[in-house]
């Protein structure tokens, strides 16, 4: 099979194949997209571009004081939302990479993908307790894109589970 041959091949998979495990990676992208729109609201505020985040009217919320805060802009010396769509960005990368049979064909990358999402699943945590521990307050915009990166997690496990199985299964040559 020549290159384009391939290429068309993923790309109809990656759109119409109905398995589980392309369902889950498609489970990933949109909620890395929703992560994504939360940190580029976020970005607007951060680099200037809007003056206020709205959010609703919660007890505990208050968006502009825990993205404007020192923690916010001390990586990189970037607001950590710019940081947050380039992570978010890679994770999509990494769950769209490769057709159905990635698992088989191409193990390093699911486990790579579980790799990413338990990093991003680490950076989450460690930044929502921050906000409360150091702010004594929530970023709704943040907390959404948190619960959207724990709910990754069970999606990304039984890809990992069968890319693992493969690679202890392969005979050396």
């Amino acid at each position: 099979m020549d290159r384009e041959e391939k290429a068309s091949r993923l790309s109809r998979e990656l759109r119409t194949d109905t398995s589980a495990a392309l369902r889950r990676r498609r489970g990933i992208v949109g909620l890395s997209m929703i992560a994504s729109a939360s940190m580029g609201l976020i970005a607007l505020y951060q680099t200037g571009l809007i003056r206020h985040l709205p959010e609703p009217a919660l007890p505990l919320m208050n968006a502009d004081k825990v993205d404007a805060s020192a923690e916010a802009y001390s990586r990189f010396s970037t607001p950590d939302a710019i940081l947050g769509l380039g992570s978010y960005a890679a994770t999509m990368g990494l769950a769209a990479m490769g057709g159905a049979d990635r698992a088989s064909e191409m193990p390093w990358v699911p486990l790579a993908l579980a790799a990413k999402v338990a990093f991003d699943t680490a950076n989450a945590a460690r930044l929502f307790a921050g906000q409360w521990t150091k702010e004594r307050a929530f970023c709704f915009w943040c907390v959404l894109a948190a619960a959207a990166t724990f709910a990754m997690v069970p999606l990304a496990i039984p890809e990992t589970v069968a890319a693992a199985r493969r690679l202890t299964l392969q005979k050396p040559e």
